[in-house]
């Protein structure tokens, strides 16, 4: 295995952004269902809107330019070419900080919070408080892509967070603080895990203290909270099964999402608006900037990766976060307060913010909220 760590530069072919737009402008469009708009799937008059916008004024290079804007690179680990971005700051003392995304989406998630993070100053933050950051796309998503063929050894959480601890030390970072949102937030905990001498906080969104069904969780609850738990479930309970068809079938979705962008488009909607709340009405299905959406959604098309990126749900990777009491916790949007009661049984939390975001996708609907608390979490770790 090559150490070597190379340059790496997005640099997308202009007759495959042809083929894009040609293949948007003739789709064959299914008919609409009799029902409510969402709660029979992705309304067709908002699909085609969205889809016509994709193809005619949705500006790709804009976006390569924005992350090629970033350092980027890429290098072997553990037989996977892993790319990431390396953005260091310019503040004497900054703390490094590994990020990792979301699923569906990827490095694109973090556009509007890694320059705060880097470079405070010039955004008005106190400087004192900056980040190295290394944001790697996961094996699969985007330019992370698997090799052909594909190795056949699955590509478990603990899998992915021991190549985030050996690219940290490629990097030369000995000690560092972990964020993640999502499958990030699977992941953070979890290479706090195996390397407690190099993590020094772990920081996620959310994802802790959810009950899993284990009884003990709720001792430390009141009758009153139990009940507000419960009726939570029954909406928890709900969604569209995407789930255990993902952990049984995604070859077969798999077909649609490469030969179909508007599948692809579809389904990725589909994802982010249930997250949210589906099916309801008043939830939207763009709760933060449009472009930045149809990034995520182009760089799966444009690197094949919508079918592979669904390795987490087959390989029985996704899931809550682990519980760890090696590194000190934190956590931004995690919930009621019977969230961080549950949490607080396995994990030595230090930091829960309480915050609320309008999506599911935090970094990408509040990045405010994001940056201040990681600044916040971290300033606490001194």
């Amino acid at each position: 295995m090559s150490v070597e760590i190379r340059p790496f530069r997005i640099e997308i072919a202009q007759e495959d952004l042809d083929h894009l737009r040609d293949r948007l402008a003739r789709t064959r469009w299914a008919g609409a269902l009799p029902g409510a708009a969402w709660s029979r799937g992705v309304p067709v008059a908002y699909l085609r809107e969205l889809a016509e916008y994709w193809g005619t004024e949705y500006d790709w290079r804009a976006a390569e330019a924005a992350l090629n804007a970033f350092p980027q690179f890429v290098t072997e680990i553990d037989g996977q070419d892993v790319h990431f971005l390396h953005v260091r700051s310019p503040e004497p003392g900054a703390t490094p900080l590994i990020m990792t995304h979301s699923w569906p989406n990827s490095i694109a998630e973090f556009m509007k919070v890694i320059g705060p993070l880097t470079d405070p100053r010039a955004h008005g933050l106190d400087p004192s408080r900056a980040f190295h950051v290394v944001a790697p796309s996961l094996p699969g998503f985007g330019f992370s892509r698997f090799p052909e063929p594909a190795d056949e050894r699955p590509w478990s959480i603990e899998r992915v967070a021991r190549a985030w601890a050996e690219l940290m030390s490629r990097l030369g970072y000995d000690r560092y603080g972990a964020h993640g949102n999502d499958a990030g937030a699977v992941v953070t905990p979890r290479l706090a895990a195996i390397a407690p001498e190099h993590v020094i906080g772990a920081h996620i969104t959310a994802g802790l203290g959810i009950p899993t069904g284990d009884p003990a969780q709720l001792d430390v609850l009141t009758e009153e909270e139990r009940a507000g738990l419960a009726a939570q479930a029954e909406w928890w309970a709900g969604g569209s099964g995407y789930g255990p068809y993902l952990s049984s079938r995604p070859q077969t979705l798999a077909y649609g999402f490469a030969d179909s962008p508007v599948t692809l488009l579809a389904y990725l909607v589909e994802r982010y608006k249930e997250f949210d709340g589906w099916p309801a009405e008043d939830v939207p299905a763009e709760p933060f900037d449009r472009d930045q959406f149809l990034t995520t959604v182009s760089l799966y098309w444009l690197t094949d990766t919508a079918g592979s990126a669904m390795w987490p749900y087959y390989e029985g990777a996704a899931g809550l976060p682990i519980d760890q009491d090696l590194v000190p916790t934190g956590v931004s949007h995690g919930g009621p307060e019977t969230f961080r009661k549950i949490a607080a049984r396995g994990n030595r939390i230090v930091h829960w913010g309480g915050r609320e975001a309008g999506s599911h996708m935090v970094s990408m609907a509040d990045p405010e909220g994001v940056v201040a608390d990681l600044r916040e979490f971290f300033a606490a770790l001194d």
